[in-house]
């Protein structure tokens, strides 16, 4: 009864990603291709994060002219130049045919993802004011924000809903269909594609990127190879989206308090951008 049950439940998530919608894309790239997760619009955006960027430049630089450097760069380069460690992070793991023919698991090392400032070199005591620059800056634009109980909640609920995720029978037995689908062209049996994508024997350095080795670049083609064939990245994508909705509604005044949170902070950020950029 328990396999029977299980097969019924594998269909559903099936049956969910082949009626998901005209339109969508043939083939998935990137994990933007799979459509919102419910748990998005509860949580920091690329954009909120380029935002608060240029709010918080701005209200450093209006700190550093208070306390008399009136000169102060909007993106200064540090006094010497700090080593630059870049956290790589998927979440269905590698995804493009193209990219992994090229690069593996890594990238055009001509295109970093860590941006280098533009501005001028700060002095040595700019720097020495910088630190009390910036924590201003964080204080005003987190007004009004209970950063202990709101702030980012959606972020800290998805490493419960994840462990939820991970243990759902469906989505390892699709783990387990993708992994024998690898071993079965010569590559090492990994138990999910995230331990494909960040194994270490991709020898990353620290801007996150990787050596591109011959066997790195074929694991990453057979990897999405196996994706494809089997549509794991679609039910892993049906299963979370399924397992946050589930999340919301347990706890939905909680989410509604943190989206709330975000959006106090959104509106002072444009507040800041209003009166300053």
């Amino acid at each position: 009864m328990m396999r029977r049950g299980w097969r019924l439940g594998a269909v559903a998530v099936l049956a969910a990603i082949c009626v998901s919608g005209p339109g969508g894309p043939e083939v998935i790239r990137t994990a933007s291709d799979l459509g919102p997760l419910p748990a998005d619009r509860y949580d920091y955006t690329p954009q909120d994060y380029q935002q608060e960027q240029r709010a918080s430049a701005l209200l450093v630089r209006q700190c550093m002219a208070e306390r008399g450097h009136r000169d102060f760069p909007l993106d200064p380069r540090y006094p010497s130049d700090p080593i630059v460690a870049t956290a790589v992070s998927t979440d269905y793991g590698a995804l493009d045919l193209a990219t992994a023919r090229r690069w593996g698991y890594g990238w055009d090392p001509a295109k970093p993802l860590a941006l280098r400032p533009k501005g001028r070199r700060m002095t040595n005591s700019e720097y020495a004011d910088l630190p009390a620059c910036n924590a201003d800056a964080s204080r005003r634009l987190m007004r009004g924000i209970d950063l202990k109980r709101d702030w980012l909640y959606a972020t800290a609920r998805a490493i419960e809903v994840d462990k939820a995720v991970k243990r759902d029978p469906r989505l390892r037995a699709a783990w387990d269909a993708w992994s024998r689908c690898v071993a079965e062209q010569g590559f090492q049996r990994y138990p999910d594609p995230v331990a494909a994508y960040t194994d270490t024997a991709w020898q990353r350095g620290s801007d996150g990127n990787t050596r591109h080795t011959q066997r790195e670049r074929s694991t990453a083609v057979a990897d999405v190879t196996c994706k494809r064939r089997h549509h794991t990245a679609e039910l892993w994508h049906t299963v979370r989206a399924q397992k946050q909705a589930v999340d919301i509604k347990r706890h939905s005044a909680r989410y509604a308090a943190g989206l709330q949170a975000l959006q106090t902070y959104r509106a002072t950020i444009a507040e800041v951008l209003r009166k300053l950029g």
